[in-house]
């Protein structure tokens, strides 16, 4: 049963920007929509080849802040991406980054957006958030609510400051490209 939802929030990641015509939608909520689209973003995302040649280590993503997740994160937790098992961490206190490949900004973390990004200058790592204005104010990529939709914002320079390149068939998908 859990193969069956794992495949459905991968295909549901990208689908829903299309209507569905079926009879009966399965229902699944905000965040485990949310993490589906996370496990797709990393797919559709490039880090330097430093970080992408270790095929052997975990694709991390850390949580920082309140995890607005729960167990919904789980869902994708220890899936294959790029050759790579993703692993989830959540920071603690000391916002330890090392290791992260990305990182989850809460809306918790607003007042401490700047600190954040000082301490990740210079490194590859992917930020994303789910609040209003985040990828306006430098967060690589931005899940948004339209109407009862999740959709998605990306700012490009500060993916490019960090060395990360996102694939063009994402870019085509966001809501809001900033540049």
């Amino acid at each position: 049963m859990i193969i069956i939802r794992v495949l459905f929030l991968l295909i549901i990641g990208f689908m829903a920007f299309a209507p569905c015509t079926c009879a009966e939608e399965p229902e699944f909520s905000e965040y485990e929509i949310k993490a589906g689209f996370i496990y797709n973003f990393a797919k559709f995302v490039e880090w330097p080849p430093e970080i992408s040649r270790d095929d052997n280590k975990a694709l991390t993503l850390c949580i920082s802040g309140a995890n607005p997740f729960g167990n919904s994160i789980s869902v994708i937790s220890n899936k294959t991406v790029q050759n790579r098992r993703l692993e989830i961490r959540t920071l603690g206190k000391n916002k330890d980054f090392k290791g992260c490949n990305m990182v989850f900004i809460s809306s918790s973390e607003r007042e401490l957006l700047s600190q954040l990004f000082e301490m990740l200058r210079n490194s590859p790592v992917l930020t994303i958030g789910d609040s209003k204005d985040f990828a306006q104010n430098g967060v690589m990529i931005n899940l948004v609510m339209d109407g009862s939709k999740v959709r998605f914002e990306v700012n490009t320079e500060s993916a490019r400051r960090a060395r990360i390149s996102i694939s063009s068939k994402l870019l085509k998908l966001a809501k809001t490209v900033y540049k």
